[in-house]
């Protein structure tokens, strides 16, 4: 088979699968609903709980996971590194300490979600500062290990003093959900995704260059902390607005641009972006339907987690990664 029709037919398999998916979101849950239910305008029910519920979960989940898919394709790219995704930069890190230090005032759910939005912007902010002042990707990825250990231990201070039912609404946060963003959760999240597809694509050829090494890319006549800039912005962007909203989610940057190589045959970013992100949308849609399969559905973050590990160690045990 030719690379362009193995392409397409990744392409167009990943488009189906999504639409797939994204159906079984609207038909499984406490109360399930069949196609026909689903056609019937005159079923009030049935329109109630896919309106109000499922189809904001559904659509959530389509931009959570194509949005963290494209930030850890990335990550991958300038830190020259296949275990990198959005977490390693301590923007979750200031996520959940915004919404640890909301928490301690207040037990309002829309309140952790501004929280979490503000520190993950903030840190994504200093991210960004120090990358226009730094030119190797070490010290960068040190600042961002470091941001999130102190981050972390604050937040820690943070919930040792917080009240028992503001814990309870900080550790539903923390599970990580696509069913609590709402409409203007959602409508942030497309926002932030748009702006950070825009700019990853107007960057592609300087990751593609990168990929070789800042002095390869430097010698090509490409501005490397140019193409660093516009890479960490998009990441953060996405990062902060996905992590406030649906709780931070792990493993979906990381393993979907590595499925996404392997599926594709390229790591040209031109023709890697898009797939990457349906790839994405669809390990977040698949997570989240089996989530909701158990009689008490369990958090979609530890269901991507349980799903992540195994293609992180049929990745090592491969040694794809080295």
């Amino acid at each position: 088979m030719k690379i362009g029709q193995k392409y397409s037919l990744v392409v167009t398999g990943a488009v189906l699968l999504v639409v797939l998916l994204a159906v079984l979101e609207l038909m499984v849950g406490g109360v399930s609903i069949s196609l026909g239910q689903m056609l019937d305008s005159d079923n009030s029910v049935a329109h109630r709980i896919l309106t109000q519920i499922r189809l904001p979960r559904m659509i959530c989940a389509i931009l959570a996971g194509g949005g963290l898919a494209l930030a850890g394709c990335l990550m991958q790219a300038i830190f020259r590194n296949p275990l990198a995704d959005p977490h390693i930069l301590g923007i979750s890190s200031g996520a959940a300490l915004g919404a640890a230090l909301m928490v301690s005032g207040t037990v309002a759910a829309a309140g952790i979600a501004s929280g979490a939005l503000l520190g993950a912007v903030l840190a994504g902010i200093g991210i960004v500062a120090v990358s226009s002042r730094f030119k190797g990707v070490a010290t960068l990825l040190i600042f961002g290990v470091l941001l999130g250990f102190v981050c972390s231990a604050i937040t820690t201070l943070c919930q040792y003093f917080s009240a028992e039912e503001s814990l309870k609404l900080y550790h539903s946060w923390v599970a990580g959900s696509f069913a609590s963003a709402g409409w203007n959760g959602i409508a942030i999240i497309a926002a932030a995704t748009v702006v950070g597809i825009i700019l990853a694509f107007s960057n592609r050829r300087g990751l593609d260059l990168i990929l070789f090494g800042d002095e390869f890319a430097a010698a090509s006549g490409a501005n490397v902390r140019a193409i660093r800039f516009k890479a960490l912005l998009s990441c953060c962007l996405i990062a902060a607005a996905v992590t406030a909203f649906c709780g931070p989610i792990g493993f979906v940057g990381i393993i979907a641009p590595h499925i996404t190589k392997a599926l594709c045959g390229t790591a040209v970013h031109g023709r890697l972006l898009g797939p990457v992100m349906l790839v994405g949308a669809a390990i977040a849609l698949l997570a989240d339907v089996l989530s909701q399969c158990f009689t008490v559905p369990i958090p979609v973050g530890a269901t991507i987690a349980l799903a992540g590990i195994p293609v992180i160690m049929w990745l090592l045990l491969g040694k794809r990664l080295w």
